[in-house]
């Protein structure tokens, strides 16, 4: 199993490159030409292996997979991010620059540079510097993310090299350089099969490029101040074609195993990854002790960032026949138990609602939203292994997926949208699939001609096609808390989402306590003078404390919706399309310059 093989790997590098790594250079932590060598390494195909195998540290573990969207649109948190803060966040808080944030570009390029011993076949050198480059295009893509433009340094670097202290390279020739070693990739990775779903195969590879091109392609459309709109098409189509690629293959399909009220929620909580949705996961191997924290961080009061979904968000998912929820009278006066009743069935797989349970011992007992845990009522569930003795440290034993089958539909699906070439097959094939596995029965065959204005009006003022915006609908919905949200408003152009209030459940009346799960069991209530309290009920001040002066950042809004930290102000720059370059290195190499508006 690879677990086995990435520790006794990570011992074995450790030890055969000490001298290399000892020798980096301060500027991106290249490393000098003149280090030496290890024949061993680069002598065998075993040792090739080995080194590449040290390469899979660059994937983000299940931790950073659970947390990917701590910082989105769509989810109230404990507090509000200093990055969206006004004054709070800049140069000299920003980090991603240092010496250590570029170690595994060096370490990717010594590669390189000196896998050429005739001692290994020429196709077994080509397949493992296509992993390399595999790695490299998954490390620069994460910088151009965060940077946008960046040095584009493919080699190892002599102690004296100008580039050192050089300039970025525009996006462009960053992105160009991405595609280029994707492309080398995909025609000279071998592996095409990999049942532990750990390893990089052609497929993860056409995979992460359609990943990379929707991204590009569309950031470069609607961010127009860049003028690169005329290349924006040519990556939405490499977008489409590498999905389809993935799409030909069948090697892959959408998880259907345990019927709609189950199936999508199998894919976060499985020991062993669902293979045939799941194309990469971050594993766990409890015979080695590697768990996640997944519940500790979802269902803790003070370790985790107690992220709820907002009911804004929550409003997007259709009802369970295919209409939008809120095209219904009375929607925005729904008290909580009513309102997700006969919804899209991902939705009580991705938060606590109905007839939800957990283990407590050795009983199962129903399970309403806590509020000692959520502070919007739509307390997530998606991550999360419904037994409470695993709510506290690392203990959970599921693996968390970082690309999955449904993405790559969900790219292609965009990216033929965008370039004006989407038809009913296409929703058929994508969309229409995502939702029959939801087990929404209607408008699943063939794609909408009429906009929903409640996702327009809401989300996407600017998009008037009908397709275009149910694809933005289904990706939030199906990917919600995988970490794809903030880059997605990155690239739609759409920062202002950010500003959304963290709104959550209607409040009907305060003072009365209400059963949000339809078991009869009364759960919370809400006050701003506490009542005469009933047995089993939590009470939720959502008043002000006047003898103190303290703003209380729980209380409602004027449509009687709980909300949370309306008293912090967040609004959106545009400079936060991209993060600044840190202070130090600028300090540094004044050659980096600074990003707009930082």
């Amino acid at each position: 199993m690879f677990s086995i093989k990435f520790k006794y790997n990570k011992i074995l590098l450790s030890i055969t490159f000490i001298a290399v790594i000892a020798a980096g250079c301060k500027k991106l932590d290249q490393e000098p030409q003149s280090a030496a060598t290890p024949p061993a390494v680069f002598g065998s195909t075993d040792g090739l292996q080995l080194y590449v195998n040290s390469m899979y540290e660059i994937l983000p573990d299940a931790g950073a997979l659970v947390r990917g969207d701590a910082m989105s649109d769509y989810a109230a948190r404990t507090s509000v991010p200093d990055f969206l803060r006004p004054g709070a966040y800049g140069p000299q808080q920003s980090t991603g620059w240092s010496s250590n944030d570029w170690s595994a570009l060096r370490n990717i390029n010594y590669f390189l540079i000196n896998n050429v011993r005739p001692q290994v076949p020429e196709d077994k050198r080509r397949h493992f510097n296509g992993l390399a480059r595999f790695f490299r295009a998954w490390f620069y893509f994460d910088k151009l993310k965060r940077f946008g433009d960046v040095p584009w340094i493919n080699s190892p670097m002599a102690v004296d090299d100008p580039k050192l202290y050089g300039g970025r390279d525009s996006r462009v020739l960053v992105v160009d350089s991405i595609i280029a070693d994707l492309d080398y990739a995909s025609q000279n990775i071998t592996t095409t099969t990999d049942a532990s779903r750990t390893q990089i195969t052609k497929n993860i590879v056409y995979a992460f490029k359609s990943r990379i091109c929707l991204f590009e392609g569309t950031f470069r459309k609607y961010h127009t101040e860049y003028n690169l709109t005329s290349s924006a098409n040519g990556l939405l189509q490499q977008a489409a074609d590498a999905a389809k690629a993935v799409i030909d293959a069948n090697a892959f399909s959408l998880n259907t195993g345990g019927g709609t009220d189950k199936a999508y929620r199998q894919l976060f909580t499985s020991t062993t990854p669902v293979s045939n949705e799941v194309m990469l996961a971050a594993v766990v191997d409890p015979a080695l002790g590697i768990f996640n924290d997944a519940n500790w961080y979802w269902t803790s009061a003070t370790y985790g960032d107690r992220l709820s979904l907002i009911r804004t968000f929550v409003n997007t998912y259709l009802n369970i026949d295919g209409t939008p929820f809120t095209s219904q009278a009375g929607y925005r006066t729904m008290p909580f138990a009513e309102e997700v009743k006969g919804r899209d069935l991902r939705l009580q797989q991705t938060i606590r609602m109905g007839n939800y349970t957990r283990l407590n011992g050795t009983k199962q007992e129903l399970t309403p939203p806590a509020f000692s845990y959520t502070y919007t009522g739509y307390h997530p569930i998606k991550f999360t292994l419904d037994d409470i003795s695993m709510d506290g440290g690392s203990r959970n034993t599921n693996s968390i997926p970082s690309i999955r089958y449904a993405e790559v539909l969900l790219n292609y699906a965009e990216a033929k949208a965008e370039l004006g070439t989407f038809v009913d097959a296409d929703w058929n094939l994508t969309i229409g699939a995502l939702r029959r596995r939801a087990g929404i029965t209607g408008n699943t065959s063939a794609k909408p001609t009429t906009v929903d204005t409640y996702l327009q009006t809401n989300y996407f003022p600017g998009i008037s096609d009908p397709s275009l915006l149910e694809i933005r609908r289904e990706r939030g919905i199906e990917l919600v808390f995988e970490g794809f949200r903030f880059n997605d408003i990155v690239r739609w152009k759409r920062g202002e989402l950010m500003d959304k209030e963290w709104n959550g459940i209607y409040v009907p009346e305060l003072n009365k306590p209400m059963d949000l799960n339809g078991d009869g069991v009364l759960d919370v209530a809400f006050y701003r003078t506490m009542p005469t309290a009933v047995a089993g009920v939590t009470y939720v001040s959502v008043a002000d404390n006047l003898s103190t002066g303290t703003v209380n950042p729980q209380r409602l809004n004027s449509s009687n919706e709980l909300t949370w930290l309306t008293n912090v102000t967040r609004k959106w720059d545009d400079k936060y399309y991209l993060y600044p370059i840190p202070e130090t290195e600028r300090l540094i190499n004044p050659k980096l310059g600074q990003n707009p508006g930082w």
